[in-house]
């Protein structure tokens, strides 16, 4: 279990949770780059280039409601495992189906659409039993660890590794994918959760979730959000991160297209570069905590909204490799250190018994963000050329850091002085 803030290990549990992220981050790392080659492969358009990206995201939107009050009413380590288990399977479908010459962009559009409906579920599951295993002092380090793995591993070892398997056959990267979500279920079927020593109940930490009353699901999930806009911290954040990521799945859903026509890289080339970010993410991941320890998460998230609009102006003026990979790496440092200020403050803030539903709702804007973006970055690169999606991000991102630039300059941080929202809910 985790021991208090200063112990050195984090706990076996923690070590569950962390060895199952690092199994599957590799696995998706490798289809991260390999997914773009497949439907490029199958078609240039890049309105239907980004489809195959928004249909992962969809999910998000349209499950929010139901993903987090079933987390709160079921056994989260369970519903993670089940939902890694048909990963696997549809995964493994898809597979099956570029190795016989038999794929298509609507059995792509269709796993792509399945795949985030188990992510809804499961990523949830599986981030509001973090705080179940790991002390709240040692949260950013948890955080740091976890982000820092998946650095390495989804995006730095992952994406080359991707490339270079689909130039050997085009299934083999969902094969390996496959193979990840599979041992990514073994994990974490066999985490075990006991409450912590000392804790002042143990009901956030018991094997089976705290009773949440039989209320219908829709009445559940309003209550989660008036909690979450009661709260102006999260408020802000959720906001915020958003619009960010509507910005950046506006750019990225074309990614593979500005690798190969814009920069003129290969297919490996492309997957070198989506893991530029990651040696940024590395180095952001190892100095979050000391930087969450020495500064406030206001000053964090100002210097972060600044840094994510500079990435797209950078993109949009890249004409080379070298240049889009060196703003990559400053997006990766940014990127690592705002996820593990924005995941510290929401398990600090969030009652155990509302976490699963509060987090679908932050996850539902943020991911919703993304599948926005998804749609409309192919029709800005269509209409303005390849790097019109950064340049439209860039202005977007200048207009949310004016402004949130006042509500972050607050005492962000704070914890909500009273719970008064939480027991009318």
């Amino acid at each position: 279990m985790g021991r208090k803030g200063g112990g050195r290990g984090l706990g076996r549990g923690f070590g569950s949770l962390w060895s199952a992220a690092a199994v599957s981050a590799l696995g998706d790392g490798i289809v991260a780059a390999a997914a773009p080659l497949l439907v490029m492969s199958l078609t240039r358009d890049p309105v239907l280039v980004g489809l195959a990206v928004f249909v992962q995201q969809l999910p998000w939107l349209l499950l929010a409601p139901v993903s987090g009050v079933l987390v709160d009413r079921v056994d989260r380590r369970r519903l993670a495992v089940a939902a890694n288990a048909a990963r696997a399977g549809l995964t493994a479908v898809l597979a099956v189906a570029v190795y016989a010459d038999a794929v298509s962009l609507g059995l792509v559009y269709a796993v792509g659409l399945l795949l985030g409906s188990c992510a809804a579920l499961g990523d949830n599951a599986s981030s509001a039993l973090l705080p179940a295993v790991v002390d709240s002092a040692d949260l950013p380090r948890a955080n740091s660890r976890m982000f820092g793995t998946d650095s390495v591993l989804n995006r730095l070892c992952g994406p080359p590794l991707g490339a270079a398997l689909f130039g050997v056959a085009a299934g083999l990267p969902l094969t390996v994918d496959a193979l990840s979500f599979t041992g990514a279920a073994a994990l974490v079927s066999t985490l075990r959760l006991r409450p912590r020593p000392g804790a002042p109940s143990p009901a956030p930490v018991a094997q089976k979730p705290v009773p949440v009353p039989r209320e219908p699901m829709g009445r559940q999930f309003a209550s989660s959000v008036r909690w979450l806009w009661a709260q102006p911290a999260l408020r802000t954040l959720t906001l915020a991160l958003c619009l960010m990521n509507v910005t950046l799945l506006a750019g990225f859903s074309v990614m593979v297209l500005y690798a190969r026509e814009h920069l003129g890289l290969s297919e490996f080339g492309y997957g070198v570069l989506l893991s530029a970010s990651a040696v940024g993410g590395l180095a952001g991941a190892l100095v979050a905590p000391r930087l969450q320890a020495r500064f406030s998460a206001s000053l964090l998230l100002r210097v972060g909204l600044v840094l994510e609009t500079l990435t797209h102006v950078g993109l949009a003026l890249a004409g080379s490799p070298w240049v889009a990979g060196a703003v990559l790496g400053g997006f990766g440092v940014h990127g690592a250190i705002w996820v593990s200020v924005d995941r510290t403050l929401v398990q600090r803030t969030v009652p155990d018994e509302l976490r699963g539903r509060v987090n679908s709702v932050f996850m539902a804007l943020a991911v919703g963000g993304s599948a926005l973006g998804a749609l409309a970055g192919g029709p800005l690169a269509r209409a303005f050329g390849l790097t019109g999606p950064f340049w439209f991000s860039a202005v977007v991102m200048a207009a949310l850091t004016a402004f949130a630039w006042r509500p972050f300059g607050r005492r962000i941080d704070t914890p909500p002085a009273a719970p008064a929202v939480l027991t009318a809910a």
